[in-house]
C-alpha cells in the first residue's frame, strides 16, 4: 500500500463526501465549522467500524499535508464532477479541513 492517498482510496467513501448537500458544506467551510464535532456520534460510529486496512488509510490521511489532500479532492472533482469535492479542494477552505482533521485526530487518541 502506498503512503500517499489517491482518488482510488477515497472512492469507496464517496457517500460520506456527498452526505451533506454542497450548499451546506460550503457554508460550514466558509464559517470554518468543526464539522466532525457537530456530528461526533456519527463520526465515532464510522471510526469504530473501520478495518485494519481502512485504519491505515485514515492514518495516511491524518498525516498528509492539507495541500496534498486538497489536490486529491481536486482530482476527485475532475473525475466525478461532484461539487463537494470542488468545495473541499478550494484553497480558501484549507483551515476548515485542518480543523476537522485535527478533531478526528483528537477522537482517535
Amino acid at each position: 500500500m502506498s503512503d500517499k492517498i489517491s482518488y482510488e482510496d477515497i472512492k469507496p467513501y464517496e457517500e460520506l463526501f456527498t452526505a451533506t448537500p454542497a450548499f451546506l458544506l460550503e457554508r460550514f467551510a466558509k464559517r470554518k465549522t468543526n464539522f466532525v464535532l457537530k456530528f461526533k456520534s456519527k463520526v465515532e460510529s464510522f471510526l469504530d467500524g473501520l478495518d485494519d486496512n481502512q485504519k491505515k488509510k485514515l492514518d495516511i490521511v491524518l498525516n498528509s499535508d492539507t495541500d496534498e489532500l486538497q489536490a486529491v479532492m481536486a482530482d476527485a472533482y475532475e473525475k466525478t464532477n461532484i461539487k463537494q469535492y470542488k468545495i473541499l479542494a478550494n484553497p480558501k477552505y484549507k483551515e476548515f479541513i485542518q480543523i476537522n482533521i485535527n478533531e478526528i485526530e483528537n477522537m482517535i487518541e
